[in-house]
């Protein structure tokens, strides 16, 4: 079969591709992407981001488990290992590990550096342990945790009476 084109006789065979052959093209392309990209390494910086959005969600999610349950919590900020831990406070004053599931999971991945943290009056702390209270009223002081991967840092703020945690990209710094 033929058809007249600017003068030319062309063949349907070399008139192009058909939609359905671009749709096929299109659908391998985009299922091999699908299959490659979750298995390509995160990036240090996407880590970093990570982190930081997970911590956020650990402190959101600590302030409101206090608030509900009326018990108290303690978020450990181990700087020099760079990892944390949720305790609850027993009522007869003991630490022990909290039930729910979420509260045991890794708020900061591997790799990226707790560089520092203040919680209100208490100051800024760069090495040692750094406890986060959550009473039944929810966070009582402001905190600011910096995070760190090579050269990119990541703020996490987290503002007392309201559960307010936000996260910004570089060092942050956060006066009262």
């Amino acid at each position: 079969m033929t058809a007249k084109a600017f003068g030319k006789t062309v063949s349907r065979r070399e008139a192009g591709f058909t939609l359905l052959e671009l749709m096929v093209v299109v659908f391998i392309i985009a299922l091999a992407a699908g299959i490659v990209l979750p298995r390509l390494p995160d990036t240090e910086g996407t880590r970093l981001k990570n982190s930081a959005r997970n911590l956020a969600s650990g402190i959101r999610f600590l302030n409101d488990q206090a608030i509900i349950t009326k018990k108290v919590y303690r978020l450990h900020l181990e700087l020099g290992e760079n990892t944390t831990r949720i305790t609850e406070l027993s009522p007869t004053g003991e630490e022990m590990q909290p039930q729910d599931q979420f509260m045991g999971r890794r708020l900061v991945e591997e790799g990226i550096d707790i560089e520092d943290a203040s919680v209100g009056s208490k100051g800024v702390v760069n090495e040692g342990e750094m406890i986060i209270p959550f009473g039944p009223g929810g966070l009582g002081d402001g905190v600011t945790i910096h995070l760190k991967a090579g050269k990119a840092q990541y703020t996490v703020i987290a503002y007392p009476s309201g559960g307010k945690v936000t996260v910004q990209e570089g060092y942050q710094e956060v006066t009262s």
